[in-house]
């Protein structure tokens, strides 16, 4: 889990996804000789900061979106949200500005007219447009894992863990999917254009609730706020009995992913998000049972095999 640890400290909010990148991108580098097949690594400007790994002769991509959740510096001591944060009082974050590093703390007040606003609680001003990000305090013992982030460094480490056995597919590493995607429609258009790939598995998050449990298996989502082609579904679900690997079958009404994207793209992209649930969804307590990453990782190996 060191690796995942790591991850989850690295500062990278929707849109200023570079600094995980250029971790992402070391770490391919230093590591793709250990894998059994060496990848074809896409990268430049034309895709902005998105990582493209191609693996032999492709039917299927994965895609894991690398930004998390956060705050934006406004006026004063102003905190606008990126995405869709916890904001209690006293959570701590985490930042940099031209003066140097920063931490502090959330503060809630009403104004006059019973607004709520949200503040940092610091002795200077901070710079303006500067993000902050939740202060990481790994937590692990036998059976849970808890950090800041798990949404989505977890989804990316997944991605990792395949690629080591990964023979054909893609992995796609995407941007901004927490304010709503962005990156995804170039991306489709690319894998699709250069591989005829067209269909996808969404690496990524999702939540525990009264029909979805912590260890229980990793999670196969019928429905969300998008709604995926049900035949895809069910080769899906088919598959995972075959295997024998533990997992659940969400249905939601709210909710998305880098599938929800790729359904509104021009392309015929038939998708599926596939992944482990977590308690204390978008806050600094982010938890996630070991036996249902475990089952993560080798349902994906499974499909990507098979599908």
């Amino acid at each position: 889990m060191q690796l995942l640890q790591i991850l989850c400290a690295i500062h990278a909010p929707s849109g200023n996804e570079g600094p995980i990148k250029s971790f992402l991108l070391d770490y391919i580098q230093k590591e793709q000789g250990n894998w059994k097949v060496k990848p074809e690594i896409i990268t430049g400007d034309y895709i902005q900061d998105c990582i493209i790994l191609k693996f032999g002769k492709p039917r299927t991509a994965i895609f894991a979106h690398m930004d998390s959740i956060g705050f934006t510096v406004r006026y004063g001591k102003e905190l606008i949200k990126i995405g869709g944060p916890k904001t209690n009082d006293g959570i701590q974050l985490v930042g940099e500005d031209s003066k140097g590093k920063i931490e502090t703390e959330i503060y809630n007040y009403e104004d006059k007219n019973g607004k709520t606003h949200i503040e940092y609680i610091l002795d200077r001003e901070i710079d303006r447009a500067t993000e902050l990000t939740f202060k990481p305090n790994w937590r692990e013992d036998d059976d849970f894992i808890q950090c800041c982030y798990m949404d989505n460094r977890l989804g990316v480490w997944n991605a990792l863990e395949v690629a080591k056995t990964l023979e054909n597919g893609v992995i796609c590493f995407s941007c901004w999917e927490e304010v709503g995607g962005g990156s995804v429609g170039y991306l489709g258009k690319y894998i699709y254009e250069k591989w005829s790939v067209r269909q996808a598995l969404i690496s990524d998050i999702t939540w525990v609730t009264e029909g979805v449990k912590h260890g229980k298996g990793v999670v196969i989502s019928r429905r969300d706020s998008g709604l995926p082609r049900r035949s895809y579904v069910d080769r899906i679900l088919k598959l995972a009995d075959e295997s024998g690997i533990p997992h659940q079958i969400e249905v939601e009404s709210a909710g998305g992913s880098d599938g929800n994207q790729l359904q509104k793209s021009s392309f015929p992209f038939d998708w599926c998000f596939v992944g482990a649930p977590e308690d204390h969804v978008h806050s600094p307590d982010e938890k996630v049972h070991k036996m249902d990453i475990e089952a993560m990782v080798e349902l994906y190996t499974y499909l990507m095999k098979h599908l």
